[in-house]
């Protein structure tokens, strides 16, 4: 399954803030195992989707072009349980931004209920695996424009925040391609590495980060991963 975690942004302030949103319905396989009868959304896949939605506002801070790992998940707490039709709407707000990363609040609403909260730390990684490229930067915008991120994205000033340059987009002062982007688009990637997928389907994050070992969000959510119960402290 593709690695999308949240469906589109609603807002997104560079530098500030961030709003996306995620539906959880019944297509989704792993909630007929999660559990049989009576399924839930895996509280580890929402905290996946609000560090797909932090994380990729920290990478807009140097034009997406530095690696972003999720390093820490200093705390998380789940108040109740997210169902099929339930629709969940996740707010990313910087608090910290430094060098080397930003320490990012994070939480989950269904309606006006506060559903999950969590404290985490994204770390820039700008040297990975003796500097292999993590991710096609083609792939990695016709993404960003799959959220619909550019269509709400503002910057400081309020201006919108134009795309990434690549080699499928018009650089500023010259003539636009039609549609802004190549006629045939590579797939979006299925990681989201908090800002940089790979073009093989799979997270560097995943096996390399720091986080492990901290983040019930990395690796893929099997039958075997026990999501936080409600009300826990992690």
């Amino acid at each position: 399954m593709r690695w999308f975690w949240i469906d589109r942004y609603t807002e997104f302030e560079a530098g500030v803030q961030a709003t996306a949103v995620k539906a959880v319905t019944l297509a989704e396989e792993h909630l007929h195992d999660h559990f049989p009868g009576a399924p839930v959304m895996p509280n580890s896949l929402i905290l996946e989707g609000l560090a797909q939605t932090g994380g990729l506002l920290v990478a807009q801070q140097h034009d997406f072009e530095r690696s972003v790992v999720l390093a820490k998940v200093s705390r998380a707490k789940f108040h109740f349980s997210a169902q099929p039709g339930d629709t969940l709407k996740y707010h990313a707000k910087i608090e910290n931004l430094k060098q080397e990363g930003a320490s990012v609040s994070l939480t989950s609403h269904v309606g006006d209920r506060l559903q999950a909260e969590a404290d985490v730390f994204f770390a820039y990684v700008d040297d990975i695996d003796g500097g292999r490229q993590l991710f096609s930067r083609d792939a990695f915008v016709v993404w960003l424009r799959t959220l619909r991120l550019f269509e709400v994205a503002k910057l400081p000033d309020g201006r919108p925040l134009p795309p990434p340059v690549t080699a499928q987009t018009t650089p500023p002062g010259e003539p636009e391609i039609a549609g802004g982007k190549p006629d045939h688009a590579p797939n979006p990637p299925m990681a989201a590495n908090f800002g940089n997928p790979t073009e093989n389907g799979t997270s560097p994050t995943h096996g390399t980060s720091p986080a492990h070992g901290t983040s019930p969000a990395h690796g893929r959510a099997t039958d075997h991963v026990r999501s936080p119960r409600v009300g826990e402290q992690r």
